[in-house]
């Protein structure tokens, strides 16, 4: 039995004085607001949605749910992998889709002020003609910015430029109890006291709402070129990974990525990937001030590439071509969901020299349970991405299966040095991976971090611990 309560129509018309318009129940509710994008984690209903468009707002809802005992989820554009949106407990889902202002772009501090809302793909708009850009760059346009920093969100440039957490510098944060705290500000630095915004980042909305952020901004490069290696061997091309990252020749993203993801991809777009003579390839970008400054990086990269067994390298310094590969790249996710009728992923990290280890470790695992997997990933920072798909199994054998593949997977990873999440988070599809590879000691302790900010337990219940 839930320790919440359900939502009453007394509750229902409280807020919807307080925000008329903006809050929807019963079949007003729209299907999208009762999964993310992995549906095979289930379909959970609110009692009610909740468009907020200020703090106030939000100070508002969460102060009289947590009077009244009732569950607030938090939700940004819905896109997150491992049901961190939903409402396991019914009550609120508080959306931030309305709250899509670029409050600031400080061109002196090299910073932006944002609310929760802006998508992504949005942002990159109110910095034209600054000469700043922001480097964190996931998978998901679509997502917001304010959900980028709740699930500590990674991507392909995190090789050189880091995650979400090394960018967020300030945050408005709602408490559970409808009190407003301000984490950091617009230094770059700080030695004061614990750093609750880090607590902050990565904690899925468990322990707070947050309203506002200021985000760190730098010089945006001039010129970027990407460099394709193929190679017959899957282990040679993840073995070519710690020479690429040590030569000296500071890549923005190196991506891995098989044959068979590749040809989802051509699939899904309808477009020819641009080589399709390997097994496996490398993708390398390079960001620099100038083509003439990239030459010499460029240059070391292709001997160094073909002296350890790439067939070739394919050099993408035009858009078309550029844009060809990735494209493809960016369209994996969606190509491989269009390829089965149902998966389940795993977003693990471990130690870069031990990549080679779990991708074999991962097609092993796929032959014992007799399961098609499909992997591509980060291979400069070790966050794979494995999927396991369902095919022409029924029902009962993929239930059977996809539990005995993760088990094995995570089991592998943790022997490796690894951990559950790379960037996508724990939502409440990971928990029992996180418990086992955290150990007792370490779950009490975000516990007890947990009871600090919220009490009563009312933010984002049944996820994460």
């Amino acid at each position: 039995m839930s320790m919440f309560n359900r939502m009453t129509q007394e509750d229902l018309n409280y807020f919807a004085s307080l925000m008329p318009g903006r809050v929807f129940f019963g079949d007003a509710i729209s299907s999208d607001y009762d999964h993310d994008e992995m549906t095979i984690y289930g379909h959970y209903q609110p009692d009610c949605v909740i468009q907020a468009l200020s703090t106030e707002e939000v100070s508002a809802v969460l102060k009289y749910c947590n009077d009244h005992l009732i569950a607030v989820t938090p939700r940004g554009a819905g896109t997150g992998l491992c049901g961190g949106c939903v409402a396991l407990h019914g009550g609120v889902v508080l959306s931030t889709e309305k709250m899509k202002k670029v409050l600031e772009v400080d061109t002196v501090n090299m910073t932006a002020t944002v609310e929760p809302g802006v998508l992504l793909m949005e942002f990159p708009k109110a910095l034209e003609g600054t000469g700043l850009f922001y480097p964190p760059d996931p998978g998901e346009k679509t997502a917001t910015m304010g959900g980028n920093a709740m699930t500590n969100a990674g991507g392909m440039r995190a090789v050189r430029y880091g995650v979400t957490r090394d960018y967020v510098l300030g945050m408005e944060v709602v408490l559970a109890d409808g009190s407003i705290i301000n984490l950091g500000g617009k230094n770059v630095k700080t030695s004061s006291g614990y750093s609750l915004i880090d607590l902050m980042v990565g904690s899925e909305g468990t322990l707070g709402f947050l309203t506002k952020m200021t985000v760190k901004l730098i010089p945006e490069p001039k010129v970027n070129l990407s460099l394709l290696m193929p190679f017959d061997d899957l282990d040679a091309c993840i073995g070519a990974v710690p020479a690429v990252l040590g030569c000296g020749c500071e890549p923005t993203a190196v991506e891995f990525m098989e044959r068979e993801v590749i040809a989802c991809a051509e699939t899904y777009l309808g477009k020819q990937f641009p080589d399709t003579s390997a097994d496996a390839y490398l993708l390398v970008r390079l960001d620099g001030a100038s083509m003439e400054a990239l030459k010499p990086a460029m240059d070391t990269l292709t001997d160094l590439a073909l002296s350890i067994g790439a067939k070739d390298v394919l050099l993408a310094d035009t858009d078309e071509r550029k844009e060809s590969i990735w494209n493809a790249r960016g369209a994996f996710l969606e190509a491989i969901k269009g390829s089965t009728p149902e998966m389940d992923e795993c977003d693990v990290v471990v130690p870069r020299e031990m990549i080679p280890v779990f991708v074999r470790r991962s097609v092993e695992i796929g032959k014992e349970e007799g399961v098609r997997i499909c992997s591509f990933g980060h291979a400069g920072d070790g966050n794979l991405h494995i999927y396991a798909c369902k095919d022409h199994l029924s029902d009962d054998v993929w239930n059977k299966v996809v539990e005995q593949v993760m088990d094995k997977m995570y089991s592998a990873a943790k022997e490796l040095g690894g951990e559950v999440s790379g960037e996508h988070g724990i939502g409440h599809a990971k928990k029992s991976f996180l418990s086992e590879s955290m150990g007792e000691k370490q779950i009490a302790i975000m516990r007890g971090i947990k009871a600090a900010f919220d009490p009563n337990g009312i933010l984002n219940p049944g996820k994460v611990i």
